[in-house]
């Protein structure tokens, strides 16, 4: 398993590579300490993201991580909700760890800093 460390207003955050190799399309399999990216249009990829995020999570590295996964690319006609990606996901059976899902659009920063906002006070409260 990989780790690198970044920042955001003093905060520590680690990002983990579940398989430790170089995924082909590396930007739908970032994690910074729970931290997900989702591209919203991308539909046939959920079904591989759940796997990783649950297979994540049974890290004991990560018992008390934080989950905030980022839904992506709202801006563009025909992307799934926060919550059709909520579904998909199965967030709600997500018991052992606090989570939460923003929408978002990168190009604009909509919605970016509220989830980094968000777990900043998950962070905060360890």
């Amino acid at each position: 398993m990989l780790c690198t460390t970044a920042m955001h207003d003093s905060n520590a955050r680690h990002k983990w590579s579940i398989t430790g190799e170089i995924k082909k399309n590396i930007d739908s399999f970032q994690w910074l300490n729970g931290l997900r990216l989702i591209d919203s249009t991308d539909r046939e990829r959920l079904a591989v993201t759940r796997e990783e995020l649950y297979r994540m999570l049974a890290h004991e590295e990560l018992s008390k991580a934080a989950v905030l996964i980022y839904a992506n690319k709202q801006d563009l006609k025909g992307s799934m909700t926060a919550a059709e990606i909520s579904k998909q996901l199965d967030l709600t059976s997500i018991k052992k760890h606090q989570w939460q899902i923003q929408s978002c659009c990168a190009l604009t920063g909509e919605g970016l800093y509220q989830g980094l906002e968000w777990i900043c006070s998950q962070l905060k409260k360890k």
